[in-house]
Protein backbone atom coordinates (compact mmCIF):
# COMPACT_ATOMS: atom_id res chain seq x y z
CA UNK A 1 0.00 0.00 0.00
CA UNK A 2 1.34 3.30 -1.17
CA UNK A 3 0.31 5.12 2.31
CA UNK A 4 0.89 9.12 1.61
CA UNK A 5 1.11 10.74 5.79
CA UNK A 6 0.32 14.24 6.42
CA UNK A 7 0.74 14.92 10.49
CA UNK A 8 -0.57 17.45 12.20
CA UNK A 9 1.15 20.41 13.46
CA UNK A 10 2.73 20.49 16.74
CA UNK A 11 0.46 23.25 17.22
CA UNK A 12 -3.05 21.97 15.99
CA UNK A 13 -2.51 18.82 18.49
CA UNK A 14 -5.71 18.48 20.77
CA UNK A 15 -5.10 18.59 24.58
CA UNK A 16 -5.45 15.12 25.85
CA UNK A 17 -8.62 14.30 28.31
CA UNK A 18 -8.17 13.34 31.95
CA UNK A 19 -7.60 9.33 31.99
CA UNK A 20 -9.63 8.77 35.01
CA UNK A 21 -12.74 10.27 33.28
CA UNK A 22 -12.82 8.78 29.72
CA UNK A 23 -16.06 6.98 28.93
CA UNK A 24 -16.23 5.44 25.92
CA UNK A 25 -16.09 6.87 22.31
CA UNK A 26 -16.28 10.74 24.01
CA UNK A 27 -12.70 11.78 22.43
CA UNK A 28 -10.72 10.79 19.24
CA UNK A 29 -7.42 11.17 18.79
CA UNK A 30 -5.20 13.43 16.60
CA UNK A 31 -4.86 11.38 13.02
CA UNK A 32 -6.89 8.64 10.96
CA UNK A 33 -6.48 6.39 8.15
CA UNK A 34 -8.73 7.16 5.27
CA UNK A 35 -8.80 5.48 1.43
CA UNK A 36 -11.15 5.56 -1.17
CA UNK A 37 -12.47 2.58 -3.71
CA UNK A 38 -13.83 2.84 -6.92
CA UNK A 39 -15.15 0.59 -9.42
CA UNK A 40 -12.64 -0.13 -12.29
CA UNK A 41 -9.89 1.27 -10.28
CA UNK A 42 -9.82 -0.60 -6.74
CA UNK A 43 -8.44 1.24 -3.25
CA UNK A 44 -6.81 4.45 -3.99
CA UNK A 45 -5.53 7.38 -2.36
CA UNK A 46 -4.93 5.55 1.14
CA UNK A 47 -3.13 8.06 3.74
CA UNK A 48 -3.27 8.95 7.10
CA UNK A 49 -3.87 12.54 7.93
CA UNK A 50 -5.77 14.98 10.45
CA UNK A 51 -8.97 13.75 12.27
CA UNK A 52 -11.63 15.75 10.27
CA UNK A 53 -15.17 16.00 9.29
CA UNK A 54 -16.10 14.68 5.98
CA UNK A 55 -17.93 15.70 3.00
CA UNK A 56 -20.71 13.87 1.95
CA UNK A 57 -23.30 14.31 -1.18
CA UNK A 58 -26.87 14.20 -0.28
CA UNK A 59 -26.92 11.37 -2.11
CA UNK A 60 -24.16 9.61 -0.99
CA UNK A 61 -25.71 6.00 -1.28
CA UNK A 62 -24.75 5.30 2.57
CA UNK A 63 -27.41 7.39 3.73
CA UNK A 64 -30.25 6.06 1.40
CA UNK A 65 -29.47 2.24 1.37
CA UNK A 66 -27.17 1.36 4.60
CA UNK A 67 -24.29 0.11 2.95
CA UNK A 68 -22.47 0.95 6.03
CA UNK A 69 -20.21 -1.90 8.20
CA UNK A 70 -17.54 -1.60 10.86
CA UNK A 71 -15.28 -3.62 13.36
CA UNK A 72 -14.19 -2.81 16.63
CA UNK A 73 -11.05 -3.66 18.69
CA UNK A 74 -8.37 -2.39 20.78
CA UNK A 75 -4.49 -1.22 21.50
CA UNK A 76 -3.11 -2.03 24.98
CA UNK A 77 -0.65 -0.01 26.81
CA UNK A 78 1.61 -3.26 28.20
CA UNK A 79 4.61 -3.46 30.58
CA UNK A 80 7.66 -1.65 29.16
CA UNK A 81 5.10 0.68 27.25
CA UNK A 82 5.07 -1.68 24.81
CA UNK A 83 1.67 -1.21 22.74
CA UNK A 84 -0.30 -4.63 21.82
CA UNK A 85 -3.20 -5.50 19.57
CA UNK A 86 -5.64 -8.47 20.08
CA UNK A 87 -6.02 -10.96 16.99
CA UNK A 88 -6.64 -8.20 14.48
CA UNK A 89 -6.50 -10.02 11.49
CA UNK A 90 -9.70 -11.65 13.03
CA UNK A 91 -11.15 -8.80 13.42
CA UNK A 92 -10.26 -7.42 9.27
CA UNK A 93 -11.02 -10.94 8.41
CA UNK A 94 -14.55 -11.08 9.59
CA UNK A 95 -14.99 -7.82 8.10
CA UNK A 96 -14.65 -8.70 4.63
CA UNK A 97 -16.67 -11.39 5.43
CA UNK A 98 -19.46 -8.19 6.08
CA UNK A 99 -17.99 -6.40 3.54
CA UNK A 100 -18.93 -10.20 1.14
CA UNK A 101 -22.57 -9.96 2.83
CA UNK A 102 -23.23 -5.84 2.02
CA UNK A 103 -21.98 -6.11 -1.42
CA UNK A 104 -19.24 -3.80 -0.78
CA UNK A 105 -15.33 -4.40 -2.01
CA UNK A 106 -13.07 -6.57 0.41
CA UNK A 107 -9.55 -4.95 0.84
CA UNK A 108 -6.02 -6.44 1.65
CA UNK A 109 -6.33 -7.41 5.64
CA UNK A 110 -2.10 -7.18 5.89
CA UNK A 111 -1.83 -3.90 4.01
CA UNK A 112 -4.88 -2.40 6.39
CA UNK A 113 -3.24 -3.98 9.03
CA UNK A 114 -0.34 -2.42 8.37
CA UNK A 115 -1.71 0.95 8.01
CA UNK A 116 -3.82 0.39 11.60
CA UNK A 117 -0.32 0.15 13.45
CA UNK A 118 1.48 2.99 11.98
CA UNK A 119 -1.63 4.71 12.96
CA UNK A 120 -1.60 3.56 16.52
CA UNK A 121 2.02 4.49 16.14
CA UNK A 122 1.73 8.28 15.23
CA UNK A 123 -1.18 8.65 17.85
CA UNK A 124 0.75 6.67 20.68
CA UNK A 125 0.61 8.79 22.89
CA UNK A 126 -3.28 8.68 23.02
CA UNK A 127 -3.20 5.28 24.33
CA UNK A 128 -4.28 5.16 27.83
CA UNK A 129 -1.47 4.58 31.00
CA UNK A 130 -4.61 3.87 33.45
CA UNK A 131 -4.80 0.83 35.15
CA UNK A 132 -7.96 -1.27 32.64
CA UNK A 133 -7.80 1.95 29.93
CA UNK A 134 -7.54 1.29 26.38
CA UNK A 135 -7.55 2.86 23.07
CA UNK A 136 -10.77 2.10 21.22
CA UNK A 137 -9.68 1.25 17.00
CA UNK A 138 -12.81 1.52 15.03
CA UNK A 139 -12.45 1.01 11.13
CA UNK A 140 -15.21 1.77 9.20
CA UNK A 141 -16.75 1.27 5.24
CA UNK A 142 -19.56 3.38 3.94
CA UNK A 143 -20.80 3.73 0.09
CA UNK A 144 -20.20 7.51 -1.02
CA UNK A 145 -21.34 7.35 -4.57
CA UNK A 146 -24.05 9.39 -5.20
CA UNK A 147 -27.09 7.79 -6.54
CA UNK A 148 -30.63 6.47 -6.06
CA UNK A 149 -31.67 3.13 -6.45
CA UNK A 150 -31.34 0.02 -4.71
CA UNK A 151 -27.95 -1.36 -6.12
CA UNK A 152 -24.73 -1.75 -4.49
CA UNK A 153 -22.63 1.74 -4.84
CA UNK A 154 -19.69 1.89 -7.14
CA UNK A 155 -17.37 4.21 -4.72
CA UNK A 156 -16.80 3.48 -0.88
CA UNK A 157 -14.33 5.44 1.90
CA UNK A 158 -12.97 3.10 4.89
CA UNK A 159 -11.45 4.83 6.95
CA UNK A 160 -10.26 4.21 10.80
CA UNK A 161 -10.70 6.14 13.81
CA UNK A 162 -9.49 5.91 17.56
CA UNK A 163 -10.69 6.92 20.31
CA UNK A 164 -9.28 6.37 24.09
CA UNK A 165 -12.01 4.80 26.22
CA UNK A 166 -11.81 4.09 29.86
CA UNK A 167 -11.51 0.51 31.98
CA UNK A 168 -15.16 -0.89 31.67
CA UNK A 169 -15.70 -1.84 35.55
CA UNK A 170 -14.02 0.94 36.99
CA UNK A 171 -15.90 0.08 40.21
CA UNK A 172 -15.05 -3.80 40.47
CA UNK A 173 -16.24 -6.39 38.31
CA UNK A 174 -19.78 -5.94 38.88
CA UNK A 175 -22.95 -8.13 37.29
CA UNK A 176 -25.49 -6.72 35.42
CA UNK A 177 -28.82 -6.96 34.69
CA UNK A 178 -30.03 -8.44 31.45
CA UNK A 179 -33.68 -7.52 29.98
CA UNK A 180 -35.16 -10.51 28.09
CA UNK A 181 -37.00 -9.46 24.59
CA UNK A 182 -39.75 -11.29 23.30
CA UNK A 183 -41.07 -9.00 21.65
CA UNK A 184 -38.42 -7.86 19.28
CA UNK A 185 -35.82 -9.54 17.27
CA UNK A 186 -33.08 -9.05 16.40
CA UNK A 187 -31.93 -11.26 12.94
CA UNK A 188 -32.90 -14.20 11.13
CA UNK A 189 -30.93 -17.32 9.29
CA UNK A 190 -30.31 -15.89 6.07
CA UNK A 191 -30.44 -12.08 6.61
CA UNK A 192 -27.55 -9.81 7.93
CA UNK A 193 -27.12 -11.27 11.48
CA UNK A 194 -23.78 -12.64 11.43
CA UNK A 195 -22.18 -9.01 9.87
CA UNK A 196 -21.25 -6.38 11.33
CA UNK A 197 -23.65 -3.52 9.88
CA UNK A 198 -25.08 -0.69 10.86
CA UNK A 199 -28.43 -1.32 10.48
CA UNK A 200 -28.15 -4.26 13.05
CA UNK A 201 -27.14 -2.07 15.63
CA UNK A 202 -30.14 0.99 14.57
CA UNK A 203 -33.10 -2.21 14.56
CA UNK A 204 -31.74 -3.23 18.20
CA UNK A 205 -32.01 0.42 19.88
CA UNK A 206 -35.74 0.63 20.41
CA UNK A 207 -35.68 -2.53 22.81
CA UNK A 208 -32.29 -1.61 24.43
CA UNK A 209 -34.16 1.73 25.66
CA UNK A 210 -37.14 0.15 26.82
CA UNK A 211 -34.53 -2.25 29.13
CA UNK A 212 -33.13 0.85 30.37
CA UNK A 213 -36.53 2.30 30.78
CA UNK A 214 -37.07 -0.63 33.08
CA UNK A 215 -33.74 -0.37 34.86
CA UNK A 216 -31.32 -3.13 33.22
CA UNK A 217 -28.48 -2.56 31.05
CA UNK A 218 -28.83 -4.63 28.10
CA UNK A 219 -31.13 -6.73 26.11
CA UNK A 220 -31.11 -10.65 25.28
CA UNK A 221 -32.03 -11.66 22.13
CA UNK A 222 -34.37 -14.78 21.33
CA UNK A 223 -34.58 -16.29 17.88
CA UNK A 224 -37.22 -14.95 15.47
CA UNK A 225 -38.91 -18.15 15.14
CA UNK A 226 -39.87 -19.81 17.81
CA UNK A 227 -39.41 -16.67 20.27
CA UNK A 228 -37.67 -19.10 22.96
CA UNK A 229 -33.91 -19.95 21.66
CA UNK A 230 -31.60 -17.72 22.97
CA UNK A 231 -29.34 -15.54 20.80
CA UNK A 232 -26.76 -12.93 21.79
CA UNK A 233 -27.00 -9.80 24.27
CA UNK A 234 -27.08 -6.20 22.58
CA UNK A 235 -22.88 -5.60 22.69
CA UNK A 236 -21.69 -9.40 22.99
CA UNK A 237 -22.57 -13.27 22.54
CA UNK A 238 -23.32 -15.06 25.54
CA UNK A 239 -22.49 -18.04 28.05
CA UNK A 240 -24.35 -20.06 30.07
CA UNK A 241 -22.55 -22.93 32.68
CA UNK A 242 -24.87 -25.42 34.01
CA UNK A 243 -23.48 -28.12 35.95
CA UNK A 244 -20.59 -28.78 34.70
CA UNK A 245 -21.01 -27.77 31.29
CA UNK A 246 -20.37 -24.67 29.22
CA UNK A 247 -23.14 -23.66 26.62
CA UNK A 248 -23.16 -20.86 24.08
CA UNK A 249 -25.76 -20.80 20.88
CA UNK A 250 -24.37 -21.83 17.83
CA UNK A 251 -23.40 -19.70 15.04
CA UNK A 252 -26.36 -20.45 12.69
CA UNK A 253 -26.33 -17.37 10.56
CA UNK A 254 -28.28 -14.68 12.64
CA UNK A 255 -25.32 -14.28 15.29
CA UNK A 256 -21.93 -12.25 15.46
CA UNK A 257 -19.15 -14.42 15.32
CA UNK A 258 -17.41 -12.63 18.34
CA UNK A 259 -14.18 -12.58 18.58
CA UNK A 260 -13.73 -12.89 22.01
CA UNK A 261 -16.80 -15.21 22.33
CA UNK A 262 -14.16 -17.50 19.54
CA UNK A 263 -11.11 -17.08 22.55
CA UNK A 264 -13.34 -17.95 25.68
CA UNK A 265 -14.03 -21.23 23.69
CA UNK A 266 -10.41 -21.87 22.89
CA UNK A 267 -9.32 -21.20 26.46
CA UNK A 268 -12.37 -23.16 28.20
CA UNK A 269 -11.30 -26.38 26.23
CA UNK A 270 -7.77 -26.14 26.69
CA UNK A 271 -8.58 -25.68 30.71
CA UNK A 272 -10.85 -29.41 30.45
CA UNK A 273 -13.97 -28.04 30.53
CA UNK A 274 -17.02 -29.54 28.80
CA UNK A 275 -17.91 -26.55 26.08
CA UNK A 276 -21.09 -27.12 24.07
CA UNK A 277 -22.16 -24.75 21.36
CA UNK A 278 -25.75 -26.08 21.12
CA UNK A 279 -29.31 -24.46 20.66
CA UNK A 280 -30.49 -23.33 24.77
CA UNK A 281 -33.70 -22.12 25.55
CA UNK A 282 -34.75 -19.40 27.99
CA UNK A 283 -37.01 -22.14 29.60
CA UNK A 284 -33.69 -24.47 30.03
CA UNK A 285 -32.16 -21.66 31.75
CA UNK A 286 -34.52 -20.63 33.86
CA UNK A 287 -35.00 -24.23 35.35
CA UNK A 288 -31.64 -25.21 35.97
CA UNK A 289 -31.90 -21.64 37.77
CA UNK A 290 -34.49 -22.73 39.54
CA UNK A 291 -32.79 -26.69 40.01
CA UNK A 292 -29.88 -24.42 41.68
CA UNK A 293 -27.57 -25.56 38.48
CA UNK A 294 -27.71 -22.84 36.66
CA UNK A 295 -23.22 -21.46 37.64
CA UNK A 296 -22.76 -18.71 36.08
CA UNK A 297 -23.90 -16.62 32.80
CA UNK A 298 -21.33 -14.01 31.08
CA UNK A 299 -21.21 -11.97 28.22
CA UNK A 300 -18.19 -12.18 26.18
CA UNK A 301 -17.14 -8.93 23.83
CA UNK A 302 -14.33 -6.45 22.83
CA UNK A 303 -15.84 -3.49 25.51
CA UNK A 304 -16.09 -5.53 28.84
CA UNK A 305 -14.05 -8.64 27.83
CA UNK A 306 -15.84 -10.64 29.78
CA UNK A 307 -19.77 -9.05 31.62
CA UNK A 308 -20.92 -11.17 34.54
CA UNK A 309 -24.77 -11.28 34.29
CA UNK A 310 -26.23 -11.35 37.89
CA UNK A 311 -30.03 -11.43 37.28
CA UNK A 312 -32.33 -12.39 33.96
CA UNK A 313 -35.77 -10.36 33.62
CA UNK A 314 -38.18 -12.15 31.48
CA UNK A 315 -41.86 -11.96 31.16
CA UNK A 316 -42.36 -9.46 33.96
CA UNK A 317 -40.33 -11.63 36.61
CA UNK A 318 -36.74 -11.18 37.64
CA UNK A 319 -34.60 -14.39 38.13
CA UNK A 320 -31.40 -14.06 40.35
CA UNK A 321 -28.20 -15.86 39.12
CA UNK A 322 -25.51 -16.98 40.92
CA UNK A 323 -26.43 -14.89 44.37
CA UNK A 324 -25.79 -11.62 42.27
CA UNK A 325 -21.99 -11.95 42.48
CA UNK A 326 -19.81 -12.50 39.38
CA UNK A 327 -18.71 -15.99 39.28
CA UNK A 328 -15.23 -18.04 39.46
CA UNK A 329 -15.30 -19.11 35.76
CA UNK A 330 -15.85 -15.30 35.02
CA UNK A 331 -13.38 -14.24 36.74
CA UNK A 332 -10.44 -16.10 35.54
CA UNK A 333 -11.65 -15.87 32.07
CA UNK A 334 -11.61 -11.73 32.74
CA UNK A 335 -8.11 -12.28 34.37
CA UNK A 336 -6.46 -14.65 31.97
CA UNK A 337 -7.60 -12.22 28.60
CA UNK A 338 -6.76 -9.20 29.91
CA UNK A 339 -3.35 -10.37 31.01
CA UNK A 340 -2.70 -11.84 27.90
CA UNK A 341 -4.08 -8.83 25.81
CA UNK A 342 -1.71 -6.00 28.00
CA UNK A 343 1.24 -8.28 27.46
CA UNK A 344 1.57 -9.19 30.79
CA UNK A 345 1.09 -12.89 30.44
CA UNK A 346 2.98 -15.24 27.81
CA UNK A 347 0.35 -15.18 25.11
CA UNK A 348 0.31 -19.12 23.84
CA UNK A 349 -2.26 -18.69 21.09
CA UNK A 350 -0.35 -16.00 19.45
CA UNK A 351 -3.05 -13.46 19.62
CA UNK A 352 -1.27 -10.53 20.37
CA UNK A 353 0.55 -8.50 17.67
CA UNK A 354 2.92 -5.74 18.85
CA UNK A 355 2.56 -1.82 17.33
Amino acid sequence: MDLKLERVIDNELKSKPDESNLGFGQYFTDHMFVMTYDEGKGWHEAGIKKYANFSLDPAAMVLHYGQAIFEGLKAYRGKREKIYLFRPNANLERMNVSAERMCMPTFDTKEVLAAMQELIRIDESWVPHAKGATLYIRPTMVAIEAGLGVRPAKSYLFFIILSPVGAYYPEGFNPIKIYVTDTYVRAVSGGVGHVKTAGNYAASIMAAVEAQKKGYTQVLWLDAVHRKFIEEVGTSNIFFQIGDELITPPLSGSILPGITRDSVLKLTKDWGLKVSERPISIDEVLQANEKGTLKEVFGSGTAAVISPVGALCYKGREYTVNGAIAGELSQRLFAELQAIQFGIKTDPYGWTVAV
